[in-house]
């Protein structure tokens, strides 16, 4: 009896517990978030298509990581403010107002344009690895130097807007994957501007950090998908006829990397 006893207490015990997990997952509040996505083109969706007629030039896809967390989880309210060419000060002068008192959860994916990422891939496809290793060395100098402090004025913008929200700091893939054939930029560029991308991932996760937000690190979730991977690519290579999706995310790229990763630290 006594043995019985015990059983049906464990059992009670372990159903109590149970249940007091289930409420407790992230996911079970997300229905009464209220959720904003900021950021540049890779936040926007910029490469994965089907665009939204409001956003304009600004190229907000509903197969970007926000949309698609929009659309599974589906909390309370989503707005998406993020733009193609965004910067670290345009977000703070154009996106913050959609941030207020009662928002529950940001995203948030900026730096890139700070460093100049669509100026050093310029440089490495038109004039060779001399002039794309000063490139990417000029910009990792910036990086070091400014970005940290750029990124403090967007953090420190989100926190005194919506002080109650949780914030996922996103960061960007990694370009190529190194050590496989591959044609068009030598072994020595593509290793560089590997190098490059990893800097401002870890300064971004840095900065983020230290202000209290998750950091979604999505680098290890393309790998395998990269440029000159053998698998099916996650990213656009250079692209002649639309310039703007090159080295951009593509739908399967949002969905199968991007997504993924936000959505476990996001809830």
């Amino acid at each position: 009896m006594r043995k019985s006893r015990l059983v049906t207490l464990a059992l009670s015990l372990t159903a109590a517990l149970g249940a007091t997990i289930v409420t407790a997952v992230p996911a079970q509040a997300a229905a009464t978030d209220r959720y904003v996505a900021l950021g540049d083109s890779y936040a926007s969706g910029v490469g994965a298509g089907s665009y939204t007629t409001e956003s304009g030039s600004c190229k907000r896809s509903n197969n970007a990581y926000p949309a698609l967390y929009a659309t599974n989880v589906k909390p309370a309210s989503y707005r998406s403010v993020a733009c193609s060419g965004a910067t670290t000060t345009s977000v703070i002068n154009t996106q913050l107002s959609a941030l207020t008192s009662t928002t529950t959860l940001v995203s948030v994916q900026v730096g890139g344009n700070d460093v100049g990422f669509a100026n050093i891939m310029t440089s490495c496809v038109l004039y060779g690895t001399t002039q794309c290793v000063a490139a990417v060395d000029a910009a990792m100098v910036k990086a070091r130097n400014d970005l940290p402090r750029l990124l403090d004025n967007v953090y420190n913008g989100i926190k005194t807007r919506s002080p109650s929200a949780r914030v996922v700091v996103v960061g960007y893939p990694v370009f190529y994957q190194l050590n496989t054939p591959c044609v068009g930029l030598s072994d020595t560029a593509r290793a560089k501007i590997n190098e490059g991308i990893n800097l401002v991932d870890d300064i971004i996760r840095s900065r983020a950090g230290a202000h209290g937000f998750r950091f979604a690190d999505v680098r290890s979730a393309f790998v395998g998908h990269q440029l000159c991977s053998y698998n099916e690519k996650w990213l656009h290579a250079l692209n002649i006829l639309d310039i703007g999706v090159s080295y951009h995310p593509t739908a399967a790229g949002q969905s199968g990397g991007n997504y993924p990763v936000f959505r476990s630290i996001a809830g």
